[in-house]
């Protein structure tokens, strides 16, 4: 829905020249993303696609989709209510280093930075239905920019993807040294230890940050190539010849915001599976891309035209997150909720498995990669192009067998099946609880889940959730018009063308039901306190400074993975000898024994359910649930000392600050 007016529309789009880069980050709430299958309606719409994305945004993404159709949407998963786009990017999968099978691994979250970046042009915000396709499936090789991020074209050729290993500890290179990126492991960045491109052949273990897919967008486009000519329609803009050094976009070419996915994937489950460090690794991404250079990003634009230029113009919130620009229009979506839409190809994509949904084998390091047909599995099942809503509550229970009808591609060796099966699967909800010791280990979070729908319908998929380029941006790929999707709300208690690989043969449509878009709702109400913990009292809601914490004893106590509760917190930074303890944006903890710069706020603001019992809140963005002690206060600070090491192998969930890409 087009939900600001066009005066104030009119009034905002006269943008000014950024003297510097300012910054916002778009926050993702709910259970898992919006939907993972064999879904691209641009470079293979009205049917499916060669391989399996997870989906970002409004609950209008459909296999076939108008320029305006998501602003219609029932619901986005985006924090930002006024943000209906969707974004997605190719699934991983872990291929056992002895059996050969395959394992869907679990998206852990994703944030898209919006940067509005330093330049002598005026910056618009992005029109309905805006198409974007980034990065090249088909490569098998390493980019000529030995390991380097390059985003502007005067730096050399583009390369605008690479992979980030945040590690508990450093003491190993993230690649092999010497690497040429053709053996079973990518290139080390020369600028950055921590990234590289192609996959590294060590375990991404830090605290709340496993492997995670760096993707930037080109941000100029071109108006007489028109919106859904992804292929030719946008550039990266370039500071050559500039007399401000500013990077611009060409003559007549409109300058829109920098887009860069961070997508997080849940690899140290399978840490005890492999052997980091020798040279390979075992993730491989779902269009059967075992060195990570073929990785890959899609965007169309849903947002309300008004609500981003405001952004542009007046927002520099950071790392904060776009929920705290300044008069932002529209507002925000409850973040206990979640906006879910069922799979539009029924097939089994997640669990274990001999093929990857598709038909898509795993091709080695150096080897080109042609299309693959598309596997006449989806065709057991109807397809669904388009959507309903609705809203239902779903009781919370520790273990649920759900039994979803779906036409199962049974896959094998030889490729998917095209037999429908029926599938049981059990999946972990999430609990509510009133003690720590009665939260569930798989408690979700805004940013991490473990589900799956649970509507019994012949278009519903089971899928599990945890919680190359050129100068131009478009990417060898291919789009057409349009249609639309069902969205779900549900409330549960507790917390290219051929380049591509997703060439599809025509399907057939179904005219049957649509699993419909979900909105849920973790818990009916919510308490900001947990049961007492003795000598300790809840003091309010504090803000944080993300650059420079306010409490900064300990920062990020590793207290478990999605396991902080304020309970936990209090507990933790009472035994390191601390006399306050806060909580923040649902998983992280914090110990000190002062907050230095920060100011008591509305407890509105820390209103983000705990990821170990979503009975609780711990915190919100950039903001912190504070409890302070009257017992610590005399705490020794040799007690403190002797744990410092340990301290300092502590992993924030952003260990980069976006100062140079």
């Amino acid at each position: 829905m087009r939900s600001a007016t066009v005066v104030l529309a009119l009034a905002t789009l006269g943008s000014a020249a950024k003297s510097s880069r300012t910054f916002a980050v778009n926050h993702f709430y709910g259970n898992g993303p919006l939907t993972m299958g064999r879904m691209d309606p641009i470079v293979n719409p009205g049917g499916p696609s060669g391989h399996v994305h997870a989906i970002q945004g409004g609950s209008n993404f459909a296999l076939t989709m108008s320029d305006d159709i998501l602003l219609s949407s029932n619901c986005t998963s985006s924090l930002v209510k006024n943000d209906m786009s969707n974004y997605w990017t190719p699934s991983v999968y872990f291929q056992d280093p002895v059996t050969k099978e395959l394992t869907n691994v679990e998206m852990f979250y994703m944030n898209v930075y919006y940067f509005f970046e330093a330049t002598d042009d005026d910056i618009k915000a992005f029109e309905p239905g805006h198409r974007m396709v980034i990065g090249n499936p088909s490569l098998r090789s390493p980019p000529t920019s030995n390991g380097s991020l390059i985003l502007d074209p005067a730096d050399g050729t583009i390369q605008p993807v690479q992979w980030t290993c945040p590690r508990s500890s450093t003491s190993s290179p993230l690649y092999p040294v010497g690497s040429d990126g053709l053996h079973g492991a990518g290139i080390q960045d020369p600028g950055n230890k921590g990234a590289g491109v192609g996959f590294p052949d060590q375990n991404c273990d830090g605290y709340a940050s496993p492997l995670r897919a760096d993707i930037h967008f080109p941000s100029c486009y071109n108006p007489a190539a028109g919106l859904d000519n992804y292929k030719t329609n946008m550039q990266f803009p370039s500071s050559k010849g500039t007399a401000s050094g500013r990077a611009n976009c060409p003559a007549g070419w409109i300058h829109t915001p920098h887009l860069f996915f961070e997508v997080y994937w849940d690899t140290p489950k399978f840490a005890d599976r492999w052997t980091p460090g020798q040279g390979t690794q075992p993730f491989v991404l779902s269009h059967g891309d075992p060195t990570g250079y073929g990785l890959h990003a899609d965007f169309i634009s849903g947002w309300d035209v008004a609500t981003l230029q405001q952004i542009i113009d007046n927002c520099d919130a950071g790392d904060s997150g776009m929920d705290k620009c300044p008069g932002l229009i529209g507002g925000l979506n409850d973040a206990s909720t979640s906006c879910n839409i069922a799979n539009l190809v029924p097939e089994t994509i997640a669990g274990t498995m001999m093929a990857l949904p598709g038909n898509n084998p795993v091709t080695g390091w150096g080897s080109s990669v042609s299309s693959p047909a598309v596997s006449s599995a989806a065709a057991a099942g109807s397809v669904s192009t388009g959507p309903t809503s609705s809203s239902t509550k779903a009781a919370a229970s520790t273990q649920d067998a759900v039994s979803v009808s779906v036409g199962s591609s049974a896959t094998s060796a030889e490729g998917a099946s095209s037999a429908a099966t029926p599938l049981t699967t059990l999946v972990s909800k999430p609990v509510a609880a009133s003690t720590d010791s009665a939260a569930s280990p798989d408690s979700t979070s805004i940013l991490t889940t473990s589900h799956t729908f649970s509507t019994t319908t012949a278009l519903t998929t089971v899928y599990v959730s945890a919680p190359g380029a050129s100068s131009s941006g478009g990417v060898f790929l291919e789009s057409s018009p349009t249609s639309a999707v069902a969205a779900t709300s549900t409330d549960a208690a507790g917390d290219a063308d051929d380049d591509d690989g997703c060439d599809a043969d025509p399907v057939s449509t179904s005219s049957a039901p649509v699993s419909t878009p979900t909105t849920t709702s973790y818990n009916e109400t919510i308490s900001n306190v947990t049961t007492p913990v003795s000598g300790w009292t809840y003091t309010g809601c504090y803000t944080d400074n993300t650059s420079n914490r306010v409490l900064s004893g300990i920062e990020f106590a590793n207290v478990g993975q999605h396991a902080v509760t304020n309970t936990k917190c209090i507990n933790y930074c009472s035994s390191k000898g601390y006399s306050v303890s806060g909580t923040e944006y649902g998983g992280q903890c914090f110990c000190g024994d002062e907050l230095s710069g920060s100011e008591l706020q509305d407890d509105s603001a820390c209103a983000t359910p705990c990821e170990g019992d979503a009975s609780q809140t711990c915190g919100g963005s950039a903001s912190l649930s504070v409890f302070t002690s009257s017992v610590n206060g005399t705490a020794t600070k040799a007690k403190r000392d002797a744990d410092s090491e340990m301290h300092k192998a502590r992993m924030s969930r952003h260990l980069h600050k976006h100062l140079k890409h």
